[in-house]
């Protein structure tokens, strides 16, 4: 063969294509560690609430006088108390405590404040004014001072104060509902379904509900991190469970003789609540932005 044939079929031959990097699209679908993080720490603390028996084997409320203000350690993780009790132990078990009645408060905010924002939003009128003007005082008292309001009306307790505030966040819901609502009646398919002789409560339930919900979901996640600082600070104000009850809450409060011999009382459930305040934050952020 000739050096031009020759040269021919080798320029004829496939060329390799060189390997480019992965584009923004492939880089999205791969989920981001501090999210991963995020979910991995609830899924503990979920887990914590569940089932306690299967992280600990401790009694919560019994402890050994004479294991009392010990350090961190392999044998207790977060250290002892003052009365000689499991400080890991009474975390773990003072979740399902804590959690419960954030979930509470968030269900009770979510259910009556979307209620009441879809009223007012579809039917507007004299119902949109009396309802707006109810949450406009809602929102112009601060959240604690109006939890602390109804707890003295309601009494002390975890689910008081999970009430009080559920309460203090329905305004919130209320006004977010009402701005989707606004804007889902006056669609074209809403239009239509009137026209066509629907009664308002099937239009309800079938356009305007699954077109107004989606902002409600991403601040029940804002919504869930607020509660939880919320029901612990009541708590460490002393209107929660009363001791020896493991709230987080209360075993903040319950650490603040000790700052300065026994530091961890206070520190380390303080950083769980951090913990988890801010791995719901991360989460509802990725909710927003997809």
């Amino acid at each position: 063969m000739s050096a031009p044939a020759s040269a021919a079929v080798e320029s004829s031959a496939p060329v390799p294509a060189e390997q480019s990097p992965p584009g923004p699209a492939a880089r999205r679908r791969l989920p981001a560690p501090g999210l991963v993080v995020s979910w991995l720490v609830l899924a503990l603390v979920l887990l914590w609430a569940v089932a306690p028996g299967l992280f600990t084997s401790q009694d919560p409320l019994l402890g050994d006088p004479a294991d009392k203000l010990l350090g961190p350690s392999w044998q207790h993780p977060f250290g002892t108390d003052q009365l000689g009790r499991d400080l890991y132990a009474r975390v773990v078990h003072g979740a399902w405590l804590s959690l419960s009645g954030v979930f509470l408060a968030v269900a009770l905010a979510v259910v009556v404040g979307s209620l009441l924002g879809l009223i007012a939003g579809y039917f507007g009128g004299l119902v949109d004014e009396c309802v707006m003007r109810v949450c406009d005082v809602l929102l112009a008292v601060p959240s604690l001072l109006l939890s602390m309001a109804i707890i003295t009306v309601l009494g002390q307790g975890a689910v008081k104060v999970a009430v009080a505030v559920g309460v203090a966040g329905v305004a919130g819901f209320a006004r977010t509902v009402r701005s989707e609502v606004l804007k889902v009646r006056e669609a074209g398919f809403v239009e239509a379904a009137r026209a066509a002789g629907v009664h308002r409560w099937t239009v309800v339930a079938r356009h305007v509900v699954p077109n107004s919900y989606r902002p409600a979901v991403v601040l029940a996640t804002v919504e869930f991190g607020t509660s939880l600082l919320a029901i612990a600070g009541l708590s460490f104000l002393g209107y929660g469970e009363p001791p020896p009850q493991p709230e987080w809450g209360s075993l903040i409060s319950g650490g603040r003789d000790f700052l300065q011999s026994a530091w961890w009382l206070t520190t380390v459930p303080g950083l769980v609540v951090v913990a988890i305040v801010l791995s719901v934050n991360r989460i509802s952020h990725s909710r927003r932005s997809t």
